[in-house]
């Protein structure tokens, strides 16, 4: 439903006033965009991070934790400051900057986010970073086909996810911008849309078997 609602990405009027407490960027920095509500962050963020760091000589990954999933139900979705905290204390790599900016903005939606984002730092070469289960359901999110028009995107393997992401609506629709893996080094520099699909160690980790986990042992407690 969400995916087939007109473009809510706010104007440069609508974010004309925000107070954003954001990481500080340099003019030419290639810098690794990874949201999520990271409910927990956990080693898989860490690996996707750290892939990202190595094969497209990145700078930076930020990872911009969201308030909350416009997607997701809320319910047992800890603090924003508590993800904060949890996050920084996971990434464990000082190329790693936790942030909640999108707190900060009035939107949900991470096509808005990222325009923002570009507008008020738009020296970076930014590339959005997601697993390939997010590949596999990019196309349901608001305004996504922009997401791809608007940076470059590095899409890291998961484990079950591989064929479902390649061949899912997103990767159909910008096949052409596919750049292949042994040039994943130029992607930060490429003008949108391209996009690569890496692969490297996989963690079977995810924030919903963690809550899964949790919960079967709160029952058996």
């Amino acid at each position: 439903m969400l995916g087939k609602m007109p473009s809510m990405v706010p104007t440069r009027t609508a974010f004309g006033s925000a107070r954003v407490r954001m990481p500080h960027a340099e003019p030419g920095q290639r810098i690794g965009l990874l949201g999520g509500s990271f409910n927990p962050p956990h080693e898989a963020h860490r690996l996707i991070s750290q892939i990202a760091l190595s094969r497209l000589g990145l700078d930076e990954v930020w990872w911009l934790v969201s308030p909350g999933n416009p997607l997701k139900s809320r319910a047992g979705e800890a603090p924003l400051a508590e993800r904060i905290a949890q996050a920084q204390a996971m990434a464990a790599d000082a190329r790693i900057r936790v942030t909640g900016v999108e707190a900060d903005l009035p939107t949900a939606y991470t096509a808005s986010t990222l325009s923002f984002l570009r507008r008020r730092h738009p020296q970076p070469h930014y590339v959005w970073l997601m697993g390939a289960d997010n590949l596999a359901t990019i196309h349901r999110w608001q305004a996504w086909r922009s997401i791809f028009d608007m940076m470059p995107v590095a899409v890291i393997d998961r484990p079950g996810w591989h064929f479902k992401a390649l061949s899912a609506p997103a990767a159909r629709v910008f096949a052409s911008a596919r750049v292949p893996a042994a040039m994943a080094r130029c992607l930060p520099l490429r003008p949108a849309p391209a996009w690569v699909f890496l692969t490297g160690p996989l963690s079977e980790m995810s924030s919903t078997a963690i809550r899964a986990q949790r919960a079967r042992s709160l029952r058996e407690a």
